[in-house]
């Protein structure tokens, strides 16, 4: 008698189901978990431009420099998924970190009083919060 090797197609079934369900899981989670590392460019960046912000009024006793914001705002090649603005006047200022490509949908902001605030559309499981900067689903800080 010959004997057999190899799967059965039932096997093989199993083993599909198997890896499908495990890709269902892991893609999602993995999602978030690259978007929770990204969000840590705008946050840095904002605590920084704040700092910098705060030392030209310290010298300067306004946040305005000619029209626009005492401090140099980050930008490409040092950012790559934030965009950041600044609205100023002398006595007060608004930076805004705004997603672009994977981070589409988020923004951040902080200001002169040190109020953070974020902003999060369009991303399944995230909500925004304007008491802090939210770096994980479901609006948490």
């Amino acid at each position: 008698m010959k004997q057999q090797s190899g799967f059965t197609l039932v096997e093989l079934l199993i083993a599909v189901v198997i890896v499908s369900i495990l890709g269902a899981v892991a893609i999602p989670a993995y999602t978030d978990y690259t978007k929770r590392g990204k969000i840590s460019e705008a946050t840095s960046n904002l605590a920084s431009v704040r700092v910098a912000m705060e030392q030209y009024y310290q010298d300067n006793r306004s946040y305005l420099n000619g029209g626009a914001c005492g401090a140099t705002l980050p930008a490409a090649p040092t950012v790559q998924y934030f965009t950041f603005t600044c609205a100023a006047t002398a006595s007060t200022y608004t930076v805004t970190a705004t997603g672009s490509g994977a981070m589409a949908g988020f923004a951040y902001t902080i200001n002169e009083a040190n109020t953070k605030a974020s902003t999060v559309t369009g991303a399944t499981g995230w909500s925004g919060n304007n008491a802090c900067w939210v770096t994980k689903p479901g609006g948490a800080c």
